[in-house]
């Protein structure tokens, strides 16, 4: 998301050690949300669970 501008840049604070903008991770997250309860944000299918290999859950 980062590579693509969906999200905050972060920059280098040392050599070792990046940071992202507290103030942009805080916009962008009001963003996120408000899209989210939009409904403009797709949520990823739920897993089927009776197709687990360990564990399955069994109808009743």
């Amino acid at each position: 998301m980062e590579c693509k501008g969906q999200c905050p840049r972060r920059f280098s604070l040392t050599p070792r050690c990046v940071v992202w903008d507290l103030d942009e991770v805080e916009a962008w997250l009001r963003e996120r949300r408000k899209a989210s309860d939009d409904g403009l944000v797709a949520t990823p299918p739920q897993p089927d669970v009776r197709l687990r290999k360990t564990r399955p859950v069994k109808e009743h």
